[in-house]
């Protein structure tokens, strides 16, 4: 059971603390925060976060040592994604009752941090209608790029091992459930622990090849809103990551990128988990993650619920933020759920040449489709050849990456990724020109393999139009595509449109989105029956 151990007087201390008079800098006014795990005192220009002494079976700051320890490894870790926020580790010496904050033999440490107004916290952004999708794109890419960096866990090491995946899981089950009165909030959670424990023995193996492929690193960890923060310059800065255990810290990184997704749907930001999730695998490219997604969305929404039953059940907290932490349990266990609970299937490709709108409209089907997930022929062409999405390949009309083997090339990883998406359950958009019959027949049939439906989106402006885009696109340099008007006109000529047969779902980018989502979700009903 958790425990706590006070060496001193923990109370006393921050009582003594919420005194201006305590700092060395200009304070007018000490506001204090609590966590579960902490308390946080704003003091001026600075934040200071002090540990409470406890043990939670997943953190044991007991004693004053560990304390220091794990402040330092803050420090550490945090300087990765905010170096610009964390500025040291700060000894508090004196008596708990006459604090010297900086000064004497340390009775305690705190994390000294460069404060930021509570109104930039990203949860408090979103909620204000602030965020924009820029703010989601840089912050995506951002995520992809520290994924790709950070060092990978030693082979020899546990970390990443399916069982030690698993047990952080079961551990969650076994701290909430003495904390929860509602029969029915049990049942919930009994359902859930049975889905845990079935996928866990499904993706077995799976687990094991993200371990083998080196996909386990020294993430953040606690990736959700409330720990990030829109800084004056419009960047998303990242704060706050797991230090006090390593198991919670050398994951998957799509273990760390799920609970970002599963903090904007808990929040109603759909469109937002969409877009970051299909930004990140643009530029990542870890497409083979994906199939473990919900499996650690479900996780992530049980690790809130933990967090908030905890603080429930806390002494010292006041009873409104007892109460809102109860309900917040309640509706992270509905949503984990809700998540065991996959849409169904299907695979849907475009058609139509460059500037026709497939980008977009497989853009904005994405945000219709929960947990959907969107491959781009002109970002994976580039991929094949080692360049990123922005990189300019400059390849000639025919020549360079747009040769006709290197087309092939590119078809084939199309339909290999699109493959293994479909293996794991999940809605699939490719975008790609498909102008020729040979070309789209092989996904017909791919999904036919699978029993899932298939959709063609043929997409079509006038000859104009489509010039007038791409001259505009190419001009701006800021989308993987990198057809010209040459380009195009080559299109034009050698377009093979879809026939009857192939039965298109026609749209000229002026087609109303929802009847293209009615026809979608009819042809998954179709199959389903």
């Amino acid at each position: 059971m958790p425990s706590a151990h006070d060496p001193h007087d923990q109370a006393a201390l921050i009582a003594a603390l919420l005194q201006p008079e305590r700092y060395s800098h200009p304070v007018a006014t000490v506001e204090h925060l609590q966590t579960h795990i902490s308390h946080v005192l704003l003091a001026g220009d600075y934040a200071y976060k002090i540990k409470k002494p406890l043990n939670l079976g997943f953190l044991d700051f007991t004693s004053l040592e560990r304390r220091k320890y794990y402040c330092q490894e803050e420090l550490r870790l945090n300087g990765r994604l905010a170096p610009d926020i964390y500025l040291d580790c700060l000894p508090i010496g004196g008596e708990p009752s006459n604090p010297i904050l900086g000064g004497g033999a340390a009775i305690e440490y705190a994390v000294r941090m460069r404060r930021f107004p509570q109104q930039a916290l990203l949860d408090r952004v979103l909620a204000a209608g602030r965020l924009e999708p820029r703010h989601l794109d840089a912050l995506a890419y951002r995520l992809a790029e520290f994924h790709r960096a950070i060092p990978a866990a030693d082979p020899a090491a546990p970390f990443g091992e399916p069982e030690r995946v698993r047990q952080p899981m079961l551990d969650d089950f076994t701290h909430i459930r003495p904390l929860l009165a509602d029969p029915a909030d049990r049942e919930v959670l009994a359902a859930v622990e049975r889905w845990t424990l079935a996928a866990t023995e499904r993706l077995w193996p799976r687990l094991a090849e993200r371990k083998a492929g080196g996909w386990i690193r020294e993430c953040h960890g606690d990736l959700h809103l409330g720990n990030m923060v829109l800084t004056d310059a419009g960047q998303v800065a990242i704060f706050d990551c797991i230090e006090f255990n390593d198991d919670f810290r050398w994951i998957d990184v799509i273990s760390d990128l799920a609970f970002l997704i599963m903090d904007l749907r808990f929040r109603g930001a759909e469109p937002f988990a969409q877009r970051v999730l299909n930004t990140y695998l643009e530029y990542g490219g870890d497409f083979a993650g994906a199939a473990l997604l919900s499996y650690y969305q479900v996780y992530r929404a049980m690790v809130r619920a933990k967090i908030n039953a905890i603080q429930a059940s806390q002494d010292g907290i006041p009873e409104p933020d007892r109460a809102a932490a109860h309900a917040l349990c309640r509706d992270y266990l509905w949503l984990a759920l809700a998540l065991t609970r996959g849409p169904a299937p299907f695979l849907l490709i475009t058609h139509g040449v460059s500037g026709s709108g497939k980008s977009r409209r497989t853009g904005q089907l994405l945000e219709l489709f929960p947990g959907a997930i969107r491959i781009r022929s002109d970002v994976e062409r580039k991929r094949l050849f080692g360049l990123g999405p922005l990189d300019d390949s400059g390849s000639t009309p025919g020549g360079g990456l747009y040769t006709p083997e290197a087309s092939a090339r590119t078809y084939a990883r199309l339909r290999e990724l699109a493959g293994g998406l479909l293996a794991a359950g999940c809605q699939v958009l490719v975008d790609a020109t498909f102008m020729k019959r040979a070309h789209r027949q092989p996904f017909r049939e791919l999904a036919s393999r699978h029993g899932v439906p298939f959709i063609l989106l043929d997409c079509a402006a006038d000859p104009a139009t489509l010039r007038a885009r791409v001259a505009a696109r190419r001009a701006r340099g800021d989308d993987a595509a990198e057809a010209d008007v040459e380009i195009l006109e080559r299109q034009l000529r050698y377009d093979e449109s879809p026939m009857a047969d192939e039965t298109p779902l026609k749209t000229d980018g002026d087609s109303d989105l929802e009847r293209l989502r009615a026809a979608i979700v009819a042809a998954c009903h179709t199959v389903s029956r």
